[in-house]
């Protein structure tokens, strides 16, 4: 793409929506850690990683984690809608979710990979309940 073009990517909820099935969610929620959401203002923050992406080359991973909520009513302060489950990524050290919780809700935290047997390390988070 040429520099100073603007590209409109229409992202259809049909024609470009991976489905995942009820496996598959179950699987996601069995492999993450989780923890449970008290109602409240909750921080999710990315303190620390050290995730390196080959294993014994010391090339670091960028700082990102999925994180998979549901269970109970939130609102992810910044789009202000009040859910019953959502996404969200964390990417990088200065980025955070704030979310009211309404609700008790769990708070799954995983990565996603091609192949998991070339990585070390891990990453943490902070949850914070104000």
């Amino acid at each position: 793409m040429e520099s100073g073009v603007v590209a409109d990517l229409k992202v259809h909820s049909q024609h470009n929506c991976y489905r995942l099935s009820p496996e598959q969610m179950n699987a996601i929620q069995d492999k993450s850690v989780s923890v449970e959401l008290t109602p409240g203002t909750n921080v999710v923050k990315l303190c620390k990683s050290d995730v390196a992406y080959t294993t014994g080359t010391g090339a670091k991973a960028e700082p990102w984690v999925l994180l998979w909520i549901y269970g109970g009513k939130v609102v992810n302060k910044k789009t202000n809608v009040e859910v019953v489950a959502t996404w969200a990524s964390l990417n990088g050290y200065d980025d955070s979710l704030t979310m009211d919780v309404i609700e008790p809700a769990t708070l799954c935290a995983f990565l996603f990979d091609t192949n998991t047997g070339n990585h070390s390390g891990e990453l943490t988070l902070s949850v914070t309940t104000r």
